[in-house]
């Protein structure tokens, strides 16, 4: 073990961590939340998630982001949370102050120049002139009550090119009442080793000052960049929900969170258990995808495909990590298709209390390699069917089937579906109209289990259609259809060359589900 190794092992540190999702996150292209988001996703994050700080907004940019910043700040106060909401503010002779007052904040962000450049360039001033605007503006934040941070933006720009001014700068201001100063890779330019010189540099000429690094991941070194600011003595760290954030984004908390406590041995407030949910509901609001290999929150990130990975994890773990999926609210599951092995298929079986000899296991993983060979998507629930088909098993019986149907649409009319359908031995027999083909058939299916069969028929959440890669035009169609029936949601999913004929097997599948379901309420 190296030194550094056992000196942080030792002496765990405690690192705040300040959530910028609702003022830098909102900066993502395409991405404008609405003040009622807003407000549910600060009461998340602090509420749930437990981070210290948030940053809410920029002052004086709109109508609605005054009308967010005063939803968050009313519950926040209501809540005790009102020291921990901060606004992004400027030194603009106190009209940044009046802003955030009127929106209720109690904490500004004040952003200043971090580079000898900006200051001049930008502001086409001194740092003299800078420094007198900034101890003003702080002065006026004082006089009303605000606790005052101070960005250094640029700051890596900073101490690249105006070492000296930058240390100037805060020889001028470290007197002044300032609860923390927060040190941004504005740019994103920085790499690990220069965070480590700069932040060490920092922390060496100013070891009572309290410094939070923001980090920009630009070169996709933004969690390596904050890490290294921990170990160089940073006492805060700026994140952002999935990453969000302008250009290339912000340091994702899941990621720093999962990082600092396993490798830094570091403390933080953050609650795990809850990071899916929050950056969930920010998937959900933003419209910017989870990538699904994206660490802790993507969908298969906790998916094991190959099957030597589940035959590992029968035999002690030894295919897990520290990031085990309960931690972090989720379970661990196990692909099929065509890298399955046995292990995987019995994970499966067992999570659904089937049980196969050796015999039918090989069969079985054979089936869903001949599918996998073939693209098409096997899911845990699609297993017993295949269990089904391969054995002739009758535990799990085919009790619907579609005997015929015939689908067709013409110009001027609306679509029609004849169907033949067997619901448990009983033949059913009729034709309907929809607004297209498969909803003329879906149609028909709803009219017999409601006025024939007496049952509930599921309703339809989501429906995907995908063409397996190889652009051929006669490329097969894989149908991917979400029902939600008795609080649960099912996904049935079926290939097929005609993307109708896809999505009745698919909906032939689910039926076949609901049948099973009745038969154990019986």
């Amino acid at each position: 073990m190296s030194h550094s190794d056992s000196e942080y092992t030792r002496k765990p540190v405690q690192i705040e961590i300040m959530d910028t999702t609702l003022r830098d996150g909102e900066q993502t292209s395409g991405v404008s939340f609405m003040p009622h988001e807003k407000l549910m996703i600060a009461r998340l994050l602090l509420d749930e998630l437990k981070v210290d700080r948030v940053e809410i907004a920029s002052a004086r940019v709109s109508e609605g982001e005054m009308e967010a910043a005063h939803r968050i700040c009313r519950w926040a106060n209501l809540r005790g949370h009102i020291d921990q909401v901060e606004v992004l503010g400027f030194v603009d002779n106190g009209k940044s102050l009046d802003w955030i007052e009127k929106a209720g904040g109690r904490v500004i962000n004040l952003l200043t120049k971090g580079s000898l450049r900006h200051c001049e360039q930008q502001l086409k001033k001194t740092l003299e002139q800078h420094l007198d605007d900034i101890r003003t503006n702080i002065e006026m934040a004082h006089q009303r009550g605000f606790d005052v941070n101070v960005y250094l933006e640029d700051w890596s720009n900073g101490m690249k090119d105006s070492r000296e001014y930058v240390f100037q700068l805060i020889d001028g201001l470290k007197d002044c009442g300032i609860k923390r100063f927060m040190l941004p890779d504005t740019l994103g330019v920085l790499n690990p080793l220069q965070v480590i010189e700069y932040f060490r540099k920092m922390v060496k000429r100013y070891p009572d000052i309290h410094f939070d690094f923001h980090a920009h991941n630009d070169y996709d070194l933004a969690v390596s960049n904050v890490l290294a600011a921990v170990l160089s003595g940073a006492k805060g760290l700026h994140t952002a929900i999935n990453g969000l954030g302008e250009r290339a984004g912000n340091a994702p908390l899941a990621s720093v969170q999962a990082i600092l406590k396993d490798h830094f041995n570091a403390i933080t407030h953050i609650n795990e258990e809850k990071l899916n949910v929050v950056s969930h509901m920010v998937e959900n609001y933003s419209g910017i995808a989870i990538p699904p290999n994206k660490p802790i929150t993507g969908s298969s990130v906790f998916t094991q495909v190959a099957g030597v990975h589940a035959d590992g994890d029968n035999k002690n773990n030894l295919y897990c990590n520290d990031l085990l999926p309960e931690r972090f609210g989720r379970k661990r599951e196990y692909a099929l298709g065509k890298a399955s092995g046995k292990a995987n298929i019995r994970k499966n079986l067992e999570e659904l209390g089937l049980e196969l000899s050796e015999e039918d296991m090989k069969k079985v993983t054979t089936r869903i390699i001949e599918l996998g060979d073939k693209k098409e998507l096997v899911t845990q629930d699609d297993l017993p069917y295949i269990v089904s088909d391969v054995l002739k098993h009758t535990n799990i019986a085919d009790t619907v089937r579609l005997k015929s149907y015939m689908v067709s649409t013409a110009h001027g009319l609306k679509p029609v579906a004849s169907v033949k359908l067997e619901v448990n031995k009983g033949l059913y027999e009729e034709t309907a109209t929809g607004d297209g083909q498969y909803d003329a058939f879906v149609r028909w299916i709803r009219h017999i289990y409601k006025n024939k069969l007496g049952r509930k028929f599921p309703w339809l959440s989501n429906y995907n259609v995908s063409i397996p890669p190889g652009g051929r035009t006669d490329a097969l169609v894989q149908t991917t259809i979400e029902w939600d029936f008795e609080g649960k949601t099912y996904r049935t999913h079926a290939l097929d060359a005609d993307q109708t004929e896809a999505a009745i097997k698919a909906t032939i599948k689910l039926l076949n589900i609901i049948e099973d379901f009745y038969a154990s309420e019986s």
